[in-house]
């Protein structure tokens, strides 16, 4: 299936996904101006949590639809290369989002 016909876990809620990620490029602006404006080091390394907390819930929320959608889709087909690629990338997702912590 090519990707321009191939349909993401992900793709129900992408509209939602976009504004999250909006929302997170504003935290990010936000903590470039207090960088600008010599705010208090504490109060940007909070901000810089609150942006890392919101990256890490979208990146769950991925994760989710990933896990529900396209392994699931890999198992129940009956194509076992298709579900041992797919459970492939699935631990290597996790591993590197366990390593970020």
């Amino acid at each position: 299936m090519s990707t321009e016909t191939r349909k993401y876990g992900y793709a129900k809620d992408k509209d939602a996904l976009v504004k999250r990620l909006h929302r997170i490029e504003g935290q990010v602006r936000g903590i470039e101006r207090m960088v600008e404006g010599d705010r208090y080091c504490i109060d940007i390394l909070t901000q810089i949590a609150a942006a890392n907390t919101a990256l890490e819930s979208l990146a769950l929320t991925i994760l989710d639809d990933h896990v529900r959608h396209c392994v699931a889709g890999a198992l129940a087909s009956g194509d076992e290369a298709d579900a041992r690629t797919k459970t492939e990338e699935l631990l290597e997702a996790v591993q590197r989002f366990a390593r970020t912590r």
